[in-house]
């Protein structure tokens, strides 16, 4: 294959990975609607016909968020908010194969595979909304190949290091989990990875030296992590046994962390890699994808490319996605009050690394591999593009309540069914900062009540129920009065609120699922 073929393919596999973003008007992620109304907040806080600047502060102290939410907030001064989400997002989906790219190439290996990695942008953390992770993943690969290169470029040392200092600090204001994989995928890129100058050291100061780059570039990222946890966790928990989004027990002791077992892990792993759709249809770019692997796996080991790794270096991207296959079968699902998910999160990343890993083939497979990895990119596009059409459909519902709520209302979710007829996510359970976010107001549920927003409520949380999970648990007289909107899904109005929907409140719109009630 010419550079300017793989190239073109290449260029092709990434602009259809990314194509599922823009065919639908809506994407069905549960968080999403939550981050695009933080996101409105902070670009508007000082915006007279909203509620933003009576109820919302800017949280001045370091969060791990901080990267997207401003990221996208500057977009939007250029793009209305939903474009720039997407522009965002588009970043994250080509830049997954891009920066394992970056890091096959800094290996010394072909770079083809990264292609294998496109279905793998999308799956359980996609679905889920979590956009701060996702985003942190590319720039995690290219940390490690800027790692690399900081070891291995003689020339070009300096320049490779500070691009790791400032790439690794990036990480760090994505997502702390990426950064948490770094801690130990670093490490081990440092003792299996030879630079140059061992050939002739002697003596460990010798073979430092050449290494003082590398280290001096993580600096700055953990010195930044040590200011974030010495803030984060010097703090004391607020610990309420049962409660949701609250710690039950001091940080690491046993009530306070929630397990998933080996089996249930196992069981899961394959599973989150596509699970988007109720028919499945996501399943087919990820077996196409796999099908690429296996025979570019048997391939490498029958007929071997031409380069020679050292015994222990060739291991090293191997070596990498054990790392994040460990920490999905050995870490807590939940560290109750601090992180949620938790290992779940990284099989995304350790079926990247361990699908990229094979073995290197001889010149002439890789054209007939690359093209098979473009079709597969061409499949996902069908696929995901489609089924995303299908939910920006039913997702219409939020539309027409949206013409029908008031400007600068307080809406209370009470969403009994938050499921769809296409996705298997409960997308819908967010409705509320929809129709927050389009008329300026705010839903009874943010993120702002959580350490890593950038925002926070300037004086007392409006009064809701413990969890958006349980609208079963509404307390109307010392809860629900503080608003005048309420979108019900998933039951009538009237089994909701009884005798006062004829008295105090009325239903002003219904769509699909859903219905609108406003205070008379």
């Amino acid at each position: 294959m010419t550079n300017r073929t793989a190239r073109i393919a290449f260029a092709a596999a990434l602009v259809l990975g990314a194509l599922p973003l823009w065919v639908s008007r809506v994407l069905p992620m549960v968080d999403l609607p939550q981050h695009l109304y933080l996101i409105s907040v902070l670009h508007r806080l000082e915006d007279p016909t909203t509620l933003y600047p009576a109820l919302f502060a800017a949280r001045h102290e370091l969060t791990p968020y901080l990267g997207y939410y401003y990221l996208v907030s500057a977009l939007n001064w250029l793009l209305p908010l939903e474009v720039a989400n997407r522009v965002f997002l588009t970043a994250y989906v080509v830049g997954l194969p891009l920066g394992l790219a970056f890091l096959l190439r800094s290996l010394g290996r072909p770079s083809w595979p990264a292609l294998l990695t496109l279905p793998l942008a999308y799956g359980d953390s996609f679905g889920w909304g979590f956009i701060n992770y996702l985003a942190a993943l590319p720039l995690t690969l290219l940390c490690c190949g800027l790692f690399v290169r900081t070891l291995t470029d003689v020339p070009r040392r300096r320049a490779w290091g500070v691009g790791l200092a400032a790439c690794l600090v990036t990480v760090l204001l994505f997502h702390v989990q990426a950064f948490g994989f770094l801690a130990l995928g670093l490490p081990w890129l440092l003792f299996t990875t030879p630079v140059p100058e061992d050939a002739g050291a002697r003596g460990l100061g010798a073979r430092l030296r050449p290494r003082v780059a590398a280290l001096l570039g993580v600096v700055p990222g953990v010195t930044l992590f040590l200011s974030w946890v010495v803030l984060r966790f010097g703090n004391p928990p607020d610990i309420q046994p049962g409660a949701p989004w609250k710690a039950w027990g001091p940080t690491f002791s046993p009530q306070n962390l929630a397990w998933k077992g080996f089996e249930q892990n196992r069981a899961e792993f394959l599973q989150v890699l596509a699970n988007t759709f109720h028919d499945g249809a996501d399943r087919w770019p990820l077996y196409a994808v796999a099908l690429v692997a296996v025979a570019g796996w048997g391939l490498g080991l029958a007929r071997p490319g031409t380069r020679r790794e050292g015994p222990v270096a060739r291991w090293r991207l191997l070596g990498l996605g054990v790392l994040a296959l460990a920490l999905f079968f050995l870490l807590p699902f939940d560290i109750r009050g601090y992180v949620y998910y938790l290992n779940t999160r990284y099989a995304h990343l350790a079926a990247a690394l361990l699908v990229a890993s094979m073995p290197a083939t001889r010149v002439e497979w890789r054209r007939p591999l690359c093209l098979a990895a473009t079709a597969g990119a061409l499949l996902l596009a069908f696929v995901m593009g489609r089924g995303f059409r299908d939910f920006a459909e039913e997702a219409r519902e939020w539309d027409v309540l949206a013409d029908v709520t008031e400007v600068r209302p307080r809406v209370m979710g009470l969403v009994f069914d938050a499921g769809s007829r296409v996705v298997r996510f409960p997308v819908f359970l967010h409705g509320a900062a929809v129709l927050a976010r389009e008329r300026g107001g705010v839903p009874n549920f943010t993120f702002a009540t959580t350490p890593h927003s950038p925002l926070r409520y300037r004086d007392e949380v409006p009064p809701t129920f413990p969890s958006e999970w349980r609208p079963q648990d509404l307390d109307y007289a010392t809860q629900g009065s503080w608003y005048d909107h309420y979108l019900v899904r998933g039951a009538h109005p009237s089994r909701v609120f009884g005798g006062r929907l004829q008295s105090e409140l009325v239903i002003v719109g219904q769509s699909g699922r859903s219905w609108l009630v406003r205070r008379r």
